[in-house]
């Protein structure tokens, strides 16, 4: 399988990372502005793969020539956020920045699965879709992985349980409107309520976790300028669920047409992945406070896709 990565900033290059570690990719080809620091980036990695016991694959630095016949695209490549910003700040730029790298990428490599990482990554999948004419199937926003790997790890702290026995998402957009769907929310089968009251633990204030959920990319973009180690992961998961046809459930984005009676927005809701991308989106039945946190959330991505749909009328399309 053949993977390049759009983008080699501290998200891109940590994707890079663990796919030489942790899969049987073949090739793996970066395509950034700066060139050099790619190149030497890719070096580096190089010179661990005499220590690494997965498949030993072929690293290439260079253009979207280089790209072509690719079976995954990930696009980590735009504007990146700045002290103050919201990932909605970024539409209107990374809209544009979005659609003329995607008309390079669909020259050389029409049939890839993309999955878009580059912020306000569920609106961007929206323009991959709508203004780039890829199958919805094979366009992935990496949408709430994150978020819900966070709410995970922050209600395992809570209840001394590892968060792989702890089952939930955070659904919706992956920023400000994203909600958890409690209702669906259990640990080592039991719901969270009944898991604490038998447990004879703290019951969990679930305001707070959501907040901490929200804040938490925030909170390590203040300190050390940037996300990078979770964001790369919760690609990583989704590369693997592609790579080994796992048919995996995943709080991904997709286009949404028809299911929970939504049509032509990019929101993140549990998604079956497998090798030919999303193969099918999964019905819940939510809570009657999580449907109207759904649909909160459905129209502030709607706001941003007329943002995003402005900013394209404006700009010329590559190549004119």
């Amino acid at each position: 399988m053949k993977v390049s990565i759009i983008g080699m900033g501290a998200v891109g290059t940590e994707i890079v990372g663990n796919l030489i570690n942790l899969t049987d990719i073949s090739e793996i080809v970066a395509v950034d502005r700066d060139r050099a620091k790619a190149e030497a980036e890719m070096w580096d990695f190089a010179h661990t793969t005499a220590f690494t016991y997965s498949k030993n694959p072929l690293l290439t630095v260079g253009d979207y020539p280089d790209t072509a016949a690719s079976d995954i695209v990930v696009v980590t490549a735009g504007t990146q956020l700045k002290a103050g910003q919201t990932r909605g700040d970024l539409v209107s730029a990374n809209a544009v920045i979005v659609r003329n790298i995607l008309a390079k990428v669909q020259a050389y490599s029409p049939n890839a699965i993309l999955i878009m990482v580059t912020n306000p990554v569920d609106v961007l999948a929206w323009v991959a879709v709508r203004h780039c004419g890829w199958p919805r199937e094979r366009v992935i926003s990496a949408g709430t992985v994150i978020d819900s790997a966070r709410f995970l790890r922050i209600l395992s702290d809570h209840v001394g349980i590892d968060p792989k026995n702890i089952f939930g998402y955070v659904l919706g957009e992956h920023g400000s409107t994203s909600f958890i769907p409690w209702s669906i929310c259990n640990v080592c089968g039991l719901d969270l309520d009944t898991y604490c009251q038998d447990n004879a633990i703290t019951p969990v204030d679930r305001e707070q976790i959501h907040h901490q959920v929200l804040e938490a990319g925030f909170e390590i973009f203040r300190r050390k300028g940037n996300t990078n180690h979770g964001i790369a992961a919760s690609v990583f998961r989704i590369i693997r669920a592609i790579e080994t046809n796992e048919h995996s459930v995943l709080p991904v984005g997709a286009l949404l047409d028809g299911e929970y009676e939504t049509r032509d927005v990019v929101i993140s809701v549990p998604c079956v992945v497998g090798r030919s991308g999303i193969e099918r989106v999964l019905s819940y039945t939510l809570a009657a406070e999580e449907l109207a946190e759904f649909r909160r959330s459905e129209g502030h991505l709607r706001e941003l896709a007329v943002r995003a749909e402005q900013a394209l009328a404006a700009a010329p399309a590559v190549g004119s």
